[in-house]
């Protein structure tokens, strides 16, 4: 009877454990609201909205994004975030499209007093989250994960982060104090600007062993009069990718342009979920930037922390019969962790490779990727020391191996597989698109890092010397319909072209074992399983490495085109009663309606065919826009006004984005 009633406590335990595990562990939890009182938090939140990217980048990577339902569009890291619920912008998020939402939990930060008085009332708490130091994003990480009862998760985080920092701090110790280099983080746009003496961006400068300004002012951005540039002389100059406009503007005048790192081209640009934020991604990206600044010095042998050598295999399994095992082996090559797709054979193998050519007794195959700290070796070492560095690292012999290189992390790799009576097609892809993507026939071609979309082809029959080369084609042609059929604009003319690749894509084919195939062409099974799965791999490798999904917002649309919506109306002077900031907001939340972006959406693809010269009349578009600023606006609207400037704007995109802004304009609510 006894050992019954213990029993029925254990299954209710239970029960309660999988219900919510917080109800039994850490709750109550007594934490600070945004009016500084203290609340008691007596369960997990189950529908919370984030406005600050840097949290929602904790709650996601804590493993709790579940319990996420409205984001900023300036969220776009982990790529899990590209399934949430868009709620506007950071600076003016919608109030109405987050009170739709009924969460039971909104994270702010010091600007957002409207929606922390509009929801003062309701039943909801309230949390203001400020970062202005490393310490700060520690804090943060922890408080994220005692809310969302993530505590180990956040101890790891916090630890890994720290362990990261440590190492760098003991590879620049060995650099000597007469070799430190001078780095200011470039900002602004009319003017040049740069985060205050007691940023956090500051902080990870010195973290990366870089010597900071003293222009004795504090704050998230100051001004930088052209003295005080001329005196600090940095060696180094970096931002992130809308600081490009700075650059431009500035760099080719006296005296900006008489400093060390712009008369050397020392100039870097990095990810802006990295530059401005202290987030979970802190080390990676202080790692990043101290290889960057001191290049050669950061990779010599006196500089090592730890040996070059494999820490750990992640196996996993490819159904086919001449393969002896394959996985992804974690390795540590100049003090940061590289990844290795390897996948090793019974017997020898031809493959071939765009990368290597055709090649014969192949024993192993491989995708490695080099993390952006490591990049400056295949700089310094050229592509044949990169591949000697990397074969004694990780154990394979460079006679019997033939490998891919990637900037694509292999966490991210897509493995596809199409199958068609007795014939099955395996396609294992890495891919990345943000700064590589271009339109052969149009752009300019140049070197990057080899190995951008990476992708290896294995069937389970034998494939002709005839076929694996026009395996190539089919899987080109699967490649470049995926990131058609996406969208994914060139890197060097967002304006005007669709990517159909990266400048550095490569392709392994192997021949295999078993019934002989002759052709893997347009007409054939093979050649359409192929497509098929390629295809397939890099809409989802494209997903994992960049967050990029076919059905994303209209922001991040518009984003990849070069266009802006506080950048749209910089030089009109709107005498329409609201400030430049307010305006944008309002044009945010109108782009949130589906109609409205589905507009917009319409327009691009307008806009794509008509530079292309498939469409030649756009008087019926014109008219629609019009219908569209009236129907916004309330009311007939006798002028349009040209409110949209922009270099990145075609005539369509022009009148479209016109459109909305008249319509705002003339609101007359």
């Amino acid at each position: 009877m006894k050992y019954r009633k213990i029993k029925n406590y254990i299954v209710i335990f239970f029960c309660f454990f999988l219900l919510d595990p917080g109800l039994l562990f850490s709750y109550p939890l007594t934490i600070k609201d945004v009016y500084n009182n203290s609340v008691s938090i007596k369960k997990t939140p189950k529908r919370v909205v984030s406005l600050i990217p840097s949290i929602t980048e904790m709650i996601f990577r804590l493993g709790a994004g579940d319990a996420v339902c409205g984001i900023t569009y300036h969220s776009t890291y982990p790529p899990e975030t590209a399934h949430k619920k868009i709620i506007g912008g950071y600076f003016e998020p919608s109030l109405k499209e987050i009170k739709k939402l009924n969460p039971d939990m909104i994270f702010v930060s010091d600007i957002h007093k409207e929606v922390k008085d509009f929801f003062s009332k309701e039943k909801c708490l309230i949390i203001k989250i400020d970062t202005k130091s490393i310490a700060d994003s520690f804090s943060n990480i922890k408080l994220i994960g005692e809310i969302f009862d993530k505590k180990k998760q956040a101890e790891k985080y916090i630890s890994d982060i720290k362990k990261n920092l440590d190492v760098i701090s003991e590879k620049i110790s060995k650099i000597p104090d007469d070799k430190r280099k001078r780095v200011i983080r470039l900002m602004g746009r009319k003017m040049v600007m740069t985060p205050g003496k007691d940023s956090f961006q500051n902080e990870m400068i010195r973290a990366a062993g870089g010597i900071t300004h003293d222009f004795n002012k504090n704050g998230n951005i100051i001004e930088v009069s052209k003295e005080q540039w001329i005196k600090f002389n940095p060696q180094i100059i970096y931002g992130c990718g809308n600081d490009r406009k700075t650059a431009k503007l500035f760099f080719n005048k006296a005296g900006w342009s008489d400093v060390d790192a712009v008369k050397n081209g020392k100039i870097y640009y990095y990810p802006c979920d990295l530059t401005c934020r202290a987030s979970t991604n802190t080390g990676y990206f202080v790692g990043w930037l101290a290889s960057n600044i001191y290049g050669k010095e950061f990779f010599e042998k006196k500089a090592q922390v730890f040996k070059d050598s494999v820490i750990k295999n992640n196996p996993f399994k490819i159904d086919l019969e001449y393969i002896e095992n394959a996985g992804i082996s974690e390795s540590m090559i100049c003090d940061f962790k590289n990844r290795t797709l390897l996948i090793n054979f019974k017997n020898p193998l031809s493959v071939v490779s765009t990368l290597a050519g055709h090649k014969t007794g192949i024993k192993t195959i491989g995708n490695h990727y080099t993390p952006p700290q490591n990049w400056g070796i295949g700089h310094v070492l050229g592509l044949k020391g990169l591949k000697k560095q990397v074969f004694n690292a990780i154990k394979v012999k460079k006679e019997t191996a033939c490998f891919l290189f990637t900037g694509a992390d292999l966490n991210n790799l897509a493995i596809k597989k199409e199958k068609f009576k007795d014939l099955e097609v395996h396609a294992l892809v890495t891919a990345g698109v943000r700064s590589n993507a271009m339109r052969m026939s149009k752009d300019t071609g140049g070197y990057y890092e080899p190995g951008t979309i990476n992708i290896i082809i294995m069937t389970n029959m034998k494939l002709s010397s005839r076929a694996m080369t026009r395996a190539i084609i089919s899987a080109t042609e699967g490649k470049t319909a995926a990131l058609l059929d996406m969208d994914i604009r060139s890197s060097y003319n967002k304006k005007e072209y669709r990517a159909t690749g990266t400048g550095t894509d490569n392709i392994i084919v192997v021949e295999g074992v078993g019934t002989v195939l002759d052709n893997a062409g347009g007409h054939t099974k093979l050649g359409e399983l192929i497509a098929t799965a390629v295809s397939k791999g890099v809409k989802d490798a494209v997903y994992k490495q960049n967050s990029i999904i076919t059905r994303r917002n209209i922001f991040q649309r518009l984003k990849e085109r070069g266009i802006n919506i506080y950048s749209l109306f910089a030089e009109e002077k709107c005498d329409c009663g609201r400030d430049k900031s307010e305006f944008a907001g309002v044009v945010e939340e109108i782009l949130i309606d589906p109609v409205y972006a589905g507009f917009i959406e319409i327009a691009m693809g307008i806009s794509d065919d008509y530079e292309k010269g498939l469409i030649k009349d756009l008087s019926l578009f014109n008219q629609w826009s019009k219908n569209i600023a009236e129907n916004i606006a309330g009311k007939e609207i006798k002028e349009m006004k040209t409110i949209a400037h922009g270099d990145n704007l075609t005539i369509v995109m022009s009148t479209a984005l016109n459109a909305i802004l008249n319509g705002v304009y003339n609101r007359t609510e």
